[in-house]
């Protein structure tokens, strides 16, 4: 299958091959695929999406097996501001950050002329209830047609799989939290032929809620949105940021590279 994503630039920030376009730009590739994916007979391997953060940045510096199933995606966009920075050392610099919870947004939009129909699987049930009811509200020409929660194991991991094929959705969102959501997108992935885009999208769900608040616009343009919701939640992100914030921002500093990457190629 030819790649639209060809089109764009990809520059190493961070470790990680990043796609250098905008979120509008992703969009677009997203319908593409997915109106690809429909037209193939013989069922293509969907296409796994990936964002790029300082929590990703950190964890794969660490974990030599989280890298190689981020070596394995055939899109990481810029979730971080940092990474925007970083990426003015490259030959490419990114246009903008794609924030997930941003990007969510422009997909809805793409997706509702084009018909694209959206799984949404993870977080609790009651929260992926309240989503999906989020978004019909909001979005009410959008084809939701499935959800699932994220409570389940690994030995279930087939007849989820299953539910998603019959469901003849386009593009599954996968809030199952970092390293997981990746692992089971690689894990699964031959499992869900037929499909364009396994969509990794972490704490989605309660931003499509308003469980959890936004930062303003120019907090998330400086780059500490992080700032932000440690200060709405300290018990539970003061250790988490302590244990990435630092690493991360050595990664972007050791591993971004100057000359456009290979296609496909990461750096350890």
């Amino acid at each position: 299958m030819p790649r639209s994503d060809r089109a764009y630039p990809r520059v190493v920030v961070g470790g990680f091959t990043t796609i250098s376009c905008t979120r509008a730009q992703l969009a677009d590739l997203m319908v593409e695929d997915c109106v690809q994916a429909r037209e193939q007979e013989e069922g293509l391997a969907p296409k796994m999406v990936f964002s790029s953060n300082g929590q990703g940045i950190a964890l794969a510096g660490r974990s030599a097996s989280f890298m190689e199933v981020m070596s394995q995606a055939d899109i990481i966009h810029a979730d971080g501001m940092p990474v925007v920075f970083a990426s003015k050392r490259t030959e490419a610099p990114l246009p903008e950050r794609i924030p997930t919870t941003d990007f969510f947004h422009d997909a809805a939009r793409a997706a509702e002329p084009a018909g694209l129909r959206f799984f949404m699987l993870g977080a609790t049930q009651q929260q992926n209830d309240a989503a999906v009811a989020a978004i019909h509200k909001q979005y009410p020409n959008l084809q939701v047609v499935g959800s699932h929660h994220g409570y389940f194991s690994d030995d279930e991991d087939e007849r989820v799989c299953r539910l998603i094929r019959e469901s003849h959705a386009d593009v599954v969102w996968i809030a199952l939290g970092k390293p997981r959501q990746e692992e089971w997108c690689l894990r699964n992935r031959e499992r869900l032929r037929g499909i364009g885009w396994l969509k990794t999208c972490g704490g989605l769900y309660a931003f499509l809620t308003g469980d959890a608040p936004r930062a303003p616009r120019w907090i998330q343009n400086a780059g500490l949105e992080w700032l932000f919701r440690l200060m709405g939640d300290p018990k539970r992100l003061a250790w988490r940021y302590l244990w990435t914030n630092p690493y991360a921002f050595y990664r972007l500093a050791r591993y971004t590279r100057r000359s456009r990457s290979m296609d496909g190629a990461i750096t350890g």
